[in-house]
């Protein structure tokens, strides 16, 4: 099963940027995925997820943020992340037009995405996969990062490992339950922000990529 190449049309300060198409032979449903903020599409662990996600009938439409495109370290500014993310949106709607469409991403992909529905809808999104939220930065707990939550009015999926330190736990449960039933969070034992479980866990990588690709197929089956 290969990812078919595309162009996403962002618009006269970026032009286009990459994007990788997954589609099984059979599929029910479509995920839009950015990458985080320091790797990119290609990146082994949104290869690994995106074919787990279409063993499970799930598409998915990866792209790049134009400073990933560019070969730069340096995320671009927050409204041409915020475009990029509609853009593709709008991308997978044309090429994924039979399916259900799902919007997130990686850390920075899905909060990119999140802030982009909370300015304004996202036409065609049924929901929002946020996999490894960044609540925070890491050893600074706060929720600031989650005040625009509060203006997506689509169902969401929070996908945080126990170790991860750009969300801990203890601010991330409640969160989720102050925006439930919209909300739901789904915890990976033992995963970092990269959802890696420690070898004294007796967990894998392998395990915890299941369990993400679980999570994402049942939430987008219900919706």
């Amino acid at each position: 099963m290969g990812a078919s190449e595309l162009r996403v049309v962002v618009g006269e300060r970026a032009g286009e940027v990459s994007a990788l198409l997954l589609r099984p032979e059979v599929a029910t449903s479509a995920l839009v995925l950015g990458h985080g903020a320091g790797a990119g599409m290609r990146h082994p662990f949104m290869e690994a997820l995106s074919v787990r996600l279409a063993e499970r009938g799930v598409a998915t439409l990866r792209y790049q943020f134009p400073y990933m495109e560019q070969g730069s370290r340096r995320p671009s500014p927050k409204g041409l992340l915020l475009a990029t993310v509609r853009a593709a949106v709008a991308s997978a709607r044309e090429a994924l037009s039979d399916l259900p469409i799902l919007a997130g991403g990686k850390s920075m992909g899905g909060r990119m995405t999140s802030l982009a529905c909370a300015e304004q809808p996202l036409a065609g999104v049924r929901g929002l996969v946020f996999v490894g939220f960044p609540l925070h930065p890491a050893g600074r707990p706060g929720r600031e990062r989650a005040a625009h939550l509060a203006d997506v009015k689509l169902p969401m999926l929070f996908l945080q490992g126990t170790r991860d330190r750009l969300a801990e736990l203890e601010l991330i449960r409640p969160l989720a339950a102050e925006l439930a039933p919209r909300a739901r969070l789904v915890v990976i034992e033992d995963g970092d922000h990269s959802f890696h479980p420690r070898k004294r866990s007796g967990r894998s990588d392998e395990q915890a990529l299941d369990e993400l690709a679980d999570a994402v197929a049942t939430f987008a089956a219900e919706l």
